[in-house]
């Protein structure tokens, strides 16, 4: 069984740069087998069965008993076999201790820079779950990725080989199909209701051990980690190993709230920190994969990240929230409906952004072409906009030369660009930084930016960025552009 890291994706995004959570050193792995495979419509999946306030897993003693919740949807929980061919390197690293077919030895074959050598046959296992009684099954995109052939194994030992009907690698979702009627299948919930602090349970099968339960408890809502734009994770500590990708995390009634699809992790094995796809996310991609073949998602065109404290008083904030716009893709839907570089989003449609990270998932699943209002920050007043949805596409993941010195409490030496420069950075104004010292050094800000504003003003000469500057009174929001980057920082005067 293959062991991968979480696909990179590059800075712009559905709703281009998204935030993400900034994680300690470690790894996102991502666990199953490889597949590619033929995209057909199927019928519907049944209707999830009504909630019903009654528990389903009862409690003992004080603690929750799951035996009533895994006899009645275990049986709904299948494990996938897959094989498939890999590239392998000509000359793969060898770790000490690790055999050749080894998962943490084959993570090191294909890296960037190794040659590839020819394809081998390869088999993993991952898990899933039957959404529909006409042999519908829902599991992760990356256990069937590049598969030559998958089988679902049932609980009652039953096999059937299984056609892809297709896979969204951007949210880690895959629809298969199996010939077989009358299945049992799992009810859905709804992950709105999901609580942090709430019990939770995974069945899977963690290094091929069918039907494995494991339980635990809702961490986190709302994760975004990195890379991963469309999608915000329940975050729990339920133990989740390879094999567990794809399986169902159901909560104590024995709704499926999530997918279980990766953990963070410094080994490679489970460290109480995993996570899962909300439901809703993943039936919303399964019924467009069993539809159209494809997901159509919402592009808004923005560069987005958190307004930390520094910020929010830097805009005028009452409180750090919403979404930080620090760059507008040009001629996308944000720039025609006039959102600018500086403005905060606070609201989309009718859903409060409390944070940057909740921005990207709500404008993926948006229907490209719709209109939404905005409600946003701009100049210390609220403005509403209303703007057309594009659609995202896969390269978008859902913008006198003598150097002067501005004011002492800022530390930085900066000159307008020249015309040479303008022309080559695509800018038609900004001021390079020559030098930096002090506050803004601290900040983070190093020669060779560019600031582009000033708590939201452009900086199109030295007296604009000084007249920002005298104008604050602890803090400074500059918007600085490096490399293709655009990020506001956040300066402590001096």
């Amino acid at each position: 069984m293959a062991t991968r890291r979480v696909p990179s994706r590059s800075f712009v995004a559905a709703i281009a740069g998204a935030a993400s959570v900034a994680l300690p050193a470690g790894a996102l792995y991502l666990y199953g087998a490889a597949p590619h495979a033929e995209e057909s419509e199927v019928g519907r999946q049944d209707a999830p069965a009504v909630t019903t306030p009654a528990q389903t897993a009862a409690m003992h003693d004080g603690l929750p008993d799951f035996t009533a919740l895994v006899e009645q949807y275990g049986p709904a929980v299948v494990n996938i076999s897959v094989k498939a061919a890999v590239r392998t390197s000509a000359q793969s690293p060898s770790m000490p201790g690790f055999g050749p077919d080894d998962p943490f030895q084959q993570f090191f074959r294909g890296l960037p820079g190794i040659p590839h050598g020819p394809s081998v046959p390869m088999r993993g296992e991952g898990s899933g779950f039957i959404v529909g009684s006409d042999g519908v099954v829902l599991t992760n995109a990356h256990v069937v990725a590049d598969a030559q052939k998958v089988t679902v194994k049932l609980k009652d030992r039953r096999e059937f080989e299984a056609r892809v009907v297709g896979q969204d690698e951007e949210s880690d979702v895959a629809v298969l199909k199996i010939d077989a009627k009358g299945l049992p299948t799992v009810r859905l919930g709804d992950p709105k209701s999901v609580k942090v602090g709430e019990w939770v349970v995974a069945i899977g099968a963690p290094f091929g051990f069918d039907n494995s339960v494991t339980a635990g408890i809702v961490s986190a809502l709302g994760r975004n980690l990195p890379d991963d734009t469309y999608v915000p994770f329940i975050q729990t500590d339920v133990a989740v190993n390879p094999g567990n990708s794809g399986g169902p995390l159901f909560n104590l009634r024995g709704e499926v709230v999530g997918i279980n699809s990766q953990i963070y992790s410094r080994s490679g094995g489970y460290q109480g920190v995993s996570f899962a796809i909300p439901i809703d996310v993943a039936m919303n991609v399964s019924r467009q994969l069993q539809a159209d073949g494809h997901v159509k998602r919402g592009h808004l065109g923005v560069g987005i990240q958190d307004v930390d404290q520094a910020l929010a008083e830097s805009f005028g904030l009452d409180a750090p929230r919403g979404a930080l716009v620090s760059a507008v893709e040009k001629g996308g839907p944000a720039e025609n409906a006039g959102l600018e570089a500086g403005d905060v989003i606070l609201s989309f449609g009718n859903q409060r952004i409390e944070a940057a990270g909740q921005l990207p998932a709500i404008v993926a699943a948006a229907t490209p072409g719709e209109s939404v209002s905005l409600e946003v920050w701009r100049n210390r007043s609220v403005r509403k906009l209303d703007v057309e949805l594009g659609e995202a596409s896969k390269q978008d993941a859902v913008a006198d030369n003598g150097a002067q010195s501005e004011s002492g409490r800022l530390g930085l030496m900066v000159r307008p660009l020249s015309a040479d420069e303008r022309r080559e950075v695509d800018l038609s104004a900004g001021l390079l930084v020559e030098d930096a010292a002090g506050a803004a050094a601290e900040a983070g800000i190093r020669q060779g930016d560019i600031v582009l504003s000033a708590n939201g003003a452009p900086t199109r000469s030295v007296g604009d960025l000084r007249k920002a500057v005298e104008g604050s009174r602890d803090h400074v929001a500059l918007l600085i552009q490096r490399g293709e980057t655009r990020i506001f920082v956040p300066v402590e005067l001096g």
